[in-house]
Formats: structure tokens, sequence, C-alpha cells
């Protein structure tokens, strides 16, 4: 029974949330320090889910083949390689590492 009872308060939080956004004046959303922090915080979320994806292991750091392709999509990134020869590159120095490491 402590399954439904999470579920029916992720609900409730879901729906509270949606509803607070909605009640935010529009005044408050056009200030430009709102803006700003609303176009950067996706960016933020994404880097550092990328990093904790990339570099941790429950509580360890580990530092393997997902480290080397995340730095051949940032070598590919700093060329200004198209969107999907930056994965491509990912994708291949990966499984090169790994192929190699065993």
């Amino acid at each position: 029974m402590n399954i439904w009872i999470a579920i029916a308060v992720t609900v409730v939080g879901c729906y509270a949330v949606k509803l607070a956004g909605l009640l935010v004046p529009v005044g408050a959303l056009e200030r430009p320090l709102v803006q700003r922090t609303a176009a950067l915080l996706p960016v933020a979320l994404l880097a550092a889910l990328t990093a904790q994806q990339t570099f941790a292991d429950g509580r360890v750091l580990v530092l393997d083949a997902k480290a080397a392709g995340l730095a051949a999509a940032a070598l590919a990134l700093l060329l200004r390689a198209p969107f999907l020869v930056v994965i491509g590159a990912a994708v291949v120095v990966t499984a090169g590492v790994r192929a190699l490491a065993g």
C-alpha cells in the first residue's frame, strides 16, 4: 500500500507545482534576471547530469570509456563540427576504448 501513497503524493505534488506556475504574475516572468535564469537553467542541469552520468559510479569517481567519449565530443565541438559528427565521434571513441580495454 505504500507505493500507492507515494504515487498519490507525487500526483498532488506535480499538480501543485503546475498550479503554482500558472499563478505566477506575468510581470514577474518578464524581469531580465528571471529570463536569463530560465534560459541558462536547462544548460546547467544538462551539464550536471552529463558529468554525473560520465564520471560517477555510486560514490566513486570513475574515468573510463565514457570519459574518453565525452572528451572526443568536446574536441569535436571545439572544432565546430556538426552535431551528428559530435555524436558519432563520441560513440566511436567510446566503443574503441571499450574494445581496447577488453
